[in-house]
């Protein structure tokens, strides 16, 4: 169990269910230490951390304290500058309190290991899947930020999705008021923050598109 990779809990809701627990206890690759432990080098440490109680001050300090350990905060419902204060403060990253146990271990061991957020089982929920659906975005408004957060216009996207150009300006005007900003930076901004990878220019399809849809004539 020396190689598990170690992980601190603070503040851990008390309605959050004894399914996660047990799920984090049995998980061989994992173990719960206290929070003596985290000054001790060696084994990779994940703080999972619960807001609102955890806020960005108290992430700041135990980053200084911890400079090398993964910092995964876990938020009921979070708006883009929230978010912003606590990436600012020295988040690694974010999930939903809400989210399968077996997703927050994946998140954790991703973390430690250094692997993409949303990497592993295919039939598991990807991480910033979860974030986006805690913050109220639609699967479609994640992919429309996700376009918007490589730079691509309106019409660009709409043409990629094969939308008409109005109906990105719907999803755009849905991502302002559920975000509470209009600013492309800060879309691009949160878009990172919760894990949604940019389109590149490269990529043939827009996700969850089967492959043939991607060759459909789009009229100009």
């Amino acid at each position: 169990m020396s190689d598990a990779v170690k992980v601190l809990i603070i503040n851990e809701p008390a309605d959050l269910g004894a399914a996660f627990r047990a799920t984090l206890e049995h998980a061989p690759a994992l173990r719960t230490v206290g929070e003596e432990e985290l000054d001790e080098s060696g084994t990779p440490c994940v703080v999972l951390a619960f807001a609102p109680e955890f806020g960005p001050a108290d992430l700041a300090a135990l980053r200084e304290r911890a400079p090398e350990a993964r910092i995964l905060v876990a938020f009921q419902a979070a708006e883009a500058a929230e978010l912003g204060r606590f990436a600012g403060a020295g988040a690694d990253a974010f999930v939903a309190r809400c989210a399968p146990p077996q997703d927050i271990c994946a998140t954790i061991l991703a973390l430690a290991r250094g692997l993409p957020l949303n990497e592993g089982d295919a039939e598991a929920v990807a991480p910033e899947a979860v974030a986006a659906e805690s913050l109220g975005l639609t699967p479609r408004e994640a992919e429309v930020l996700r376009f918007l957060s490589a730079g691509f216009s309106n019409k660009e996207v709409a043409r990629r999705l094969t939308v008409s150009v109005r109906t990105v300006e719907t999803h755009r005007l849905n991502l302002r008021r559920k975000t509470k900003t209009g600013r492309l930076k800060d879309l691009v901004q949160l878009a990172r923050q919760i894990g949604l990878a940019p389109v590149l220019e490269g990529e043939a399809r827009p996700l969850r598109r089967a492959n043939h849809e991607a060759h459909r004539a789009v009229p100009h």
